[in-house]
């Protein structure tokens, strides 16, 4: 992870933080042509661990946290990533394993973000 990489992990957390009140302990970046491809641990609340010992729990916090997260992006733009990388933030694919806390998050641009951030 170079530290255009790094910055925008840093990025993803506070923008987690500020409109969910948590984000990731941990975020690995990696760009990809447009892409800014997000690992993620840590992503659940202790009550969300709670209620993830039960099935329903588990597929009711998957559902949310997919979904909603896009939602939340939709709604909220992401300008700091924007102005950032100086590209246009165009769609989000999340998913998460609730067992293993493990999450990912594939940001999509309008620019080859690989391009310009891999060999500075």
């Amino acid at each position: 992870m170079n530290k255009y990489e790094a910055e925008f992990s840093n990025l993803v957390r506070s923008f987690r933080k500020k409109h969910m009140g948590k984000g990731p302990s941990q975020i690995n970046t990696t760009f990809c042509k447009n892409w800014a491809i997000c690992e993620m641990q840590g992503n659940l609340s202790p009550v969300e661990k709670f209620i993830a010992t039960a099935d329903e729990g588990k597929q009711m916090l998957r559902a949310a946290r997919t979904e909603m997260v896009k939602e939340m992006y939709r709604k909220n733009r992401p300008v700091e990533m924007e102005e950032f990388l100086q590209a246009k933030f165009v769609d989000l694919f999340v998913d998460i394993d609730i067992e293993r806390d493990f999450g990912m998050s594939i940001f999509v641009f309008d620019d080859n973000i690989e391009e310009k951030f891999s060999k500075k």
